[in-house]
């Protein structure tokens, strides 16, 4: 989303480079190409000027530290006041006991609100609650069977009424169901407009004043920038909001709304959808998305992320097979498909510091983790125990079954066997030591964190190997 702000801060920061001390005149250059860049975001005007005039204030007449230079020095301004400008925000849900806690979902038609109710539902069910969605939106046509078939994938019931066309009547009777049920939250999912408009306001308004909800969201598409953050103003001023969740947030969007939102109403956002998927919901960061725009990475969200797909006592019996060298293709079949629901390989990537400089213009096809999943699939259960019986008859016939070339066939096992003894190798190193040789790996055509290609580079591998393990190569030859 803020790739392109990324690559206008990082210009503004490499001009900086090399000077000993932030100046008037320096410090106004930066802050032209600043606002400049916000503007070109589609940060709210005002915004912007507010923002390069603190910054300007907080950077003028700072000596640079010791440890710093002055592209370093702005940078932790800057950081700084990226998160003031989006936050405070707790992105906690304030449960009420006794329940049911009512949540209200409002917004525009078009905004992904009702597949935003499916994505909440099943964070809260993850969160040990049991909560019931209403489907309040009487208007648009399939509104309540979409809702329904949502519910089913996520697991949480729906209150439906397709007899009445009143939706106070339907969130009351909802919330009145989830009192009989044990249901202890309540997601009202109410009707959306194409416009703003009296009757939307109305209607929104009358189901908050009958129902009394205890937080009211306002779910905004980001791609519509500053649009975005003008309903959000009109709808604050008719619901009182609670905060606001940004939905295609993993759209290519200047990331206007998101800078802007907060000042512009006063209103926190507390979630942003992530991608498609019912798990694509994360709870809204300003520190870490001010490291994002900035290029430091989001290493505590990847982090999270990887915590909610990998379990700590699998993960410890992997890292001890990785460092005896028993890392089969079975491991990593699972550790695959872990992989998979994480999301896409670049959006992980991104998260790491200084990987989206690197990676902006590679083309990293997801897909290529589905062939090797065939490919390790086509295989028995001999074989990804023990890839090196696979001579040339059974790479023919695991290429015919998982519909792929017998040379990709022949560059996964290759790739593994290289993954295997940078694991192994790995295992006695440092953070730091890890560090460098995860890079080095990079840079030949591995990730370091183990995921093989479908082509191999024994050659290169060969290269980062230690004296020790060239020694024992030359003594078996």
């Amino acid at each position: 989303m803020f790739d392109t702000l990324t690559e206008r801060f990082s210009d503004v920061f490499r001009n900086l480079r090399g000077r000993g001390k932030i100046t008037e005149d320096n410090i106004a250059d930066a802050m032209r190409a600043v606002r400049t860049a916000l503007l070109e975001a589609d940060v709210h005007i005002d915004v912007a000027s507010s923002f390069c005039n603190t910054v300007r204030e907080k950077a003028i007449g700072q000596e640079v530290l010791k440890t710093l230079k002055p592209d370093q020095l702005l940078v932790k301004i800057v950081h700084d006041e990226l998160v003031a400008l989006m936050g405070p925000v707790d992105p906690r849900i304030p449960y009420v006991s006794p329940g049911p806690t009512i949540i209200l979902m409002a917004g525009l038609q078009g905004s992904g609100k009702t597949t935003t109710c499916g994505k909440l539902a099943r964070m809260i069910l993850a969160q040990a609650k049991r909560p019931l969605m209403v489907a309040a939106d009487l208007k648009r046509p399939a509104a309540i069977e979409q809702l329904e078939v949502i519910g089913e994938q996520v697991g949480v019931p729906v209150y439906a009424d397709r007899t009445s066309q009143n939706p106070v009547k339907v969130c009351r009777a909802g919330i009145s169901h989830a009192k009989k049920t044990d249901r202890d939250v309540v997601i009202l999912d109410t009707a959306g407009r194409l416009a703003i408009d009296d009757e939307l306001m109305g209607e929104v308004a009358k189901i908050a004043k009958t129902t009394s909800p205890h937080q009211v969201y306002l779910v905004l598409d980001a791609m519509t920038g500053q649009d975005a953050v003008a309903t959000a103003k009109s709808f604050n001023e008719r619901l009182e909001l609670d905060g606001l969740i940004l939905t295609k947030f993993d759209s290519d969007t200047r990331g206007g709304a998101a800078l802007s939102a907060k000042s512009i109403t006063g209103k926190p956002i507390k979630f942003m959808g992530v991608g498609e998927k019912l798990e694509n919901i994360e709870p809204f960061h300003p520190d870490r998305i001010a490291g994002r725009i900035l290029g430091m990475g989001d290493v505590l969200s990847l982090v999270e992320k990887a915590q909610e797909h990998f379990d700590a006592e699998e993960a410890s019996k992997l890292e001890k097979k990785m460092a005896t060298g028993d890392f089969t293709l079975e491991d990593f079949l699972g550790h695959l498909r872990k992989m998979k629901k994480m999301g896409s390989m670049k959006d992980l990537l991104k998260k790491l510091p200084g990987m989206g400089e690197q990676i902006k213009d590679m083309d990293i096809d997801d897909g290529e983790l589905v062939r090797m999943e065939a490919v390790v699939l086509s295989m028995t259960t001999r074989e990804r125990a023990d890839p090196t019986i696979i001579d040339a008859s059974r790479r023919r016939r695991i290429a015919k079954g998982s519909g792929a070339d017998p040379k990709d066939v022949s560059g996964l096992v290759k790739s593994f066997g290289e993954m295997r003894n940078a694991m192994k190798m790995m295992s006695g190193m440092n953070f730091m030591q890890r560090m460098k040789f995860g890079t080095q790996l990079s840079k030949m055509g591995m990730s370091g964190g183990g995921m093989p290609r479908m082509k191999g580079n024994t050659a290169a591998t060969k290269r980062v190997l230690s004296k020790k393990d060239k020694r024992k190569k030359r003594k078996r030859r």
